[in-house]
């Protein structure tokens, strides 16, 4: 029962610094000598060249490659993060995004197209979570879902949330009132979560967040209309937005026991 709580709180630790820090490394040199070597991508986590002059060192002496979870990090720190399950409660900013409507556009389109509809959105969508160093937690029916805490995206984690939300709904081609090629809705809350590795020890595990966060930013998004982003309280002051000029909405939303203040945001 000892080894057990003291295995526990050992990984705990470690989800934490992966969390808050970005560090779940065990090797230091490996660290200094990645640094040298040219990349135009790395590691966010160990440094190693994954694209660029140095990525066929890192991958012939390390066995560095991208990761499938997100290409900015690499398949080793991936796989040290898996081997440790477990987790630690931290403070995150979800971002959830859903196609509205799809269930009429596949109706009215073939499968292929739909097929292709979709697969455009999730390029478009995984491109910008990437770029804003979100942790990729789903890609599942018409949704995305990012995850975004200190140790990936920075100090300013919430906005770069908020930031990536508008960037998506720019790329679909909500801005400015124009006919988007995909209708979007997003949804966006922060506050404290488990962020961790889960799952059967034998079988699928995998990186994602817990709690009452990524309940509520879902939540949020299922009730954005249109080229909307509905911002949380929380995640509007955590991010710094000025909300005098938002629409602000009262949300009965499902499993909440009182409703919830909202923002609404647009692009333009």
């Amino acid at each position: 029962m000892k080894q057990q709580s003291e295995h526990d709180a050992m990984v705990e630790e470690i989800w934490r610094r992966f969390l808050i820090t970005g560090d779940i490394t065990t090797e230091r040199r490996q660290q200094r000598i990645f640094k040298l070597l040219p990349a135009q991508r790395r590691c966010k986590f160990c440094k190693a060249p994954l694209v660029g002059a140095g990525a066929s060192l890192a991958r012939m002496f390390y066995d560095k490659r991208p990761s499938n979870l997100n290409p900015r990090f690499c398949n080793v720190c991936e796989e040290f993060a898996l081997e440790h399950q477990g987790g630690a409660e931290t403070d995150i900013a979800m971002l959830f995004a859903d196609v509205r409507g799809s269930t009429a556009l596949a109706e009215r389109l073939s499968a292929l197209e739909f097929s292709r509809l979709i697969n455009r959105f999730y390029r478009s969508a995984t491109g910008v979570l990437i770029k804003s160093d979100a942790l990729i937690d789903k890609l599942i029916g018409d949704e995305v879902a990012g995850i975004y805490v200190p140790g990936f995206a920075g100090e300013d984690f919430v906005r770069r949330s908020v930031e990536a939300a508008m960037e998506l709904l720019r790329l679909t081609g909500h801005a400015d009132g124009n006919d988007p090629w995909i209708p979007v809705g997003a949804g966006v809350h922060a506050g404290k979560a488990f962020v961790g590795a889960v799952g059967a020890k034998d079988g699928v595990i995998d990186i994602t967040a817990l709690g009452d966060v990524p309940n509520t930013a879902a939540r949020l998004a299922s009730q954005a209309k249109i080229g909307e982003i509905i911002l949380s309280e929380s995640a509007a002051k955590a991010a710094g937005i000025d909300t005098s000029n938002l629409e602000l909405r009262h949300l009965d939303l499902k499993g909440k026991r009182e409703p919830m203040n909202v923002y609404v945001l647009r692009v333009i």
